[in-house]
């Protein structure tokens, strides 16, 4: 059976109205005295007072018409919200310290792209199971963000994710979530999707088939429990894996498990390629830290990676809209 290692040095956001009656009989003549008018009937009085009011309110009592009021055009209106989004968002951008504005993702694709697990990580027999992958088949630059396991739990990152519209994919696991399964539900809130990295953080290809099946589907009905849906993202702790560790992710429900191409702290940038390099459709690996463990938080960690995509010319993806 082949054993596939991966490095993983971090892994340790709605009438009627009646007319006056009038005389019956013979004619009567001319009156030749002071005339005196009759008082209109009930049914006229009521018909005279809505015939006034009417005239009211519609000469505002000055034989005026009352201005229309004229509502802005569907186009208009949101041109209007979309310069009042791009303030708001402008206003972000210098709130939390960014160097430069990041650049907008393009459209999800309308066809997905067909994931293939990366040749040399393949497993001894693959066929059927979760494809491996550290990269997305796409010419658009863009990137995606993942975080793994949920031992930080920041408040700031939460509204500096959500005020900068920065998409993201969490992969958690259950000893460090459970301290605090309401953080991850503001996230998931916010439009994060949240993924399997396993009950405890362990050595998956060290544990049996059965071990590994308690651990990935332990976390499966976790998830559904805490936040409603059983995931179909999986990442093995650590990136590493074995053919038992995909047949019981699949067991599971698992579709697919992307990796990582690189690798993002508060402090540095660490690559799986020769050329250091970002390419179009990378995976790119954070975790859930603070000072704890960097010299820095995880907005600090934020700032550095927007940073260098947006110099690069990037922009950064929802993992989820290319799978």
């Amino acid at each position: 059976m082949r054993l596939v290692r991966q490095s993983d040095s971090g892994g340790a956001n709605r009438d009627r109205t009646g007319a006056p009656s009038g005389a019956r009989g013979t004619a009567r003549p001319a009156p030749t005295g002071p005339q005196v008018v009759a008082r209109p009937s009930r049914p006229a009085r009521a018909a005279l007072v809505l015939l006034t009011a009417g005239a009211l309110a519609a000469g505002c009592g000055d034989g005026k018409p009352t201005p229309e009021v004229i509502k802005p055009a569907a186009g208009q209106q949101a041109k209007a919200e979309l310069r009042q989004e791009q303030r708001a968002h402008a206003a972000a951008v210098k709130r939390w310290g960014l160097a430069k504005t990041p650049l907008p993702a393009p459209p999800a694709p309308a066809k997905k792209p067909h994931i293939d697990t990366r040749e040399g990580f393949e497993v001894e027999d693959h066929e059927g199971l979760p494809p491996v992958f550290t990269t997305i088949p796409t010419k658009d630059k863009v990137v995606f963000l993942t975080i793994d396991d949920g031992a930080e739990k920041d408040p700031a990152f939460l509204r500096m994710m959500s005020e900068l519209k920065i998409p993201y994919t969490a992969f958690l696991s259950d000893y460090l979530v459970k301290e605090d399964y309401g953080y991850f539900k503001k996230m998931q809130a916010a439009g994060v999707s949240l993924n399997n990295h396993t009950l405890h953080h362990r050595y998956m290809p060290g544990l049996s088939y059965a071990a590994q099946k308690r651990e990935i589907c332990g976390m499966q009905d976790v998830i559904e429990k805490r936040y409603g849906k059983r995931p179909t993202l999986f990442r093995p702790p650590f990136g590493n894996y074995n053919e038992d560790t995909l047949r019981a992710a699949g067991a599971c429900g698992i579709k697919a498990a992307p990796l990582w191409n690189e690798e993002v702290f508060v402090d540095r940038w660490d690559y799986r390629e020769w050329d250091r390099d970002l390419r179009p459709g990378d995976i790119v690996l954070s975790h859930f830290r603070g000072k704890e463990d960097w010299e820095g938080t995880m907005p600090d960690m934020i700032r550095r990676f927007l940073k260098l995509i947006t110099d690069k010319g990037y922009a950064v993806a929802r993992l989820e809209d290319y799978l």
